[in-house]
């Protein structure tokens, strides 16, 4: 059964993307572009250049289905756990918790569904960040059909497997934490309140994102190759390539904005969901 999941997480983060998106934007630059020394000088290039704009570069379509994304992720989620812990259903009600292994397990599963919706908006997302003086797309719709011309429907699915290796473990990742802090920081027995699911949100987003960013600075790269970014055959050889110009520290580019990002906007992502389904849906929890 199709939970109301897929409904009510899509007001959950939509507000925070407009403050986070600005450090988005440098983030995606520090990774795909080797021409930045650091986070100020991409700043300052930015500002430079294409004034406050260039830090929203890409706004509109992310904003626009985030909704989509995260009621993907949670209901997927949701109801993966509810199938792994259906013979112990009882005890979950009686406030016994999921095993570590069945979250780990249902978070895996999301993060795998959620690369088919995702892979497209977030190559467009990137494609129109990774813009500077030159502005090849003159908007999502208008980026989405440049790349149908010139590489086909695949080309929407550019850096794919790269987003899937980010994504399976680390949404498995990304629920463990949560589930975790929410059961250190509540009273046995009781529901979460607001400070702990904030908490929890926060830690969840920034432990994710600490294991994530290696694998994004690959994606972000794939996603550029043949757009204004370096040409790369596959992951292997983004990979290779990138460590011999850069050394290891490429992979790490990004993962202090990721960090700084990915605590307010988690919290709040989560928050937004829990109080909403304790409101619409009370029976279900």
């Amino acid at each position: 059964i199709i939970k109301y999941d897929f409904i009510y997480s899509t007001t959950g983060d939509s507000i925070c993307w407009v403050g986070g998106h600005s450090v988005c934007c440098v983030q995606v630059r520090l990774q795909a572009q080797s021409k930045y020394k650091g986070i100020f000088h991409c700043v300052a290039q930015t500002y430079s250049n294409e004034g406050i704009h260039g830090f929203f570069r890409g706004l509109a379509f992310p904003l626009l289905t985030t909704g989509l994304v995260n009621s993907v992720v949670f209901g997927c989620y949701s109801n993966a756990l509810d199938y792994l812990t259906e013979s112990q259903r009882q005890d979950r009600s009686q406030g016994k918790p999921a095993s570590a292994a069945q979250v780990f397990t249902a978070g895996c599963f999301s993060g795998l569904v959620q690369v088919f919706v995702c892979a497209p908006i977030d190559l467009v997302k990137v494609r129109l960040q990774g813009q500077t003086n030159i502005s090849r797309y003159r908007g999502p719709l208008h980026c989405v059909g440049v790349i149908l011309k010139e590489e086909g429907p695949r080309g929407l699915f550019r850096g794919g497997l790269a987003l899937a290796l980010r994504d399976v473990p680390c949404y498995g990742l990304y629920f463990l934490p949560y589930e975790i802090t929410c059961k250190a920081l509540t009273d046995s027995g009781k529901q979460p309140g607001t400070f702990a699911i904030l908490m929890a949100g926060g830690v969840a987003g920034v432990v994710t994102w600490a294991f994530a960013t290696p694998m994004d600075v690959v994606k972000a790269r794939l996603q550029m190759s043949g757009a204004g970014g370096r040409d790369y055959r596959g992951v292997l050889h983004c990979v290779t390539v990138s460590v011999r110009e850069e050394g290891p520290r490429v992979f790490f580019k990004g993962l202090l904005l990721n960090s700084l990002r990915a605590f307010p906007v988690n919290a709040v992502t989560f928050l937004s969901y829990e109080h909403l389904m304790r409101l619409l849906c009370p029976p279900a929890r």
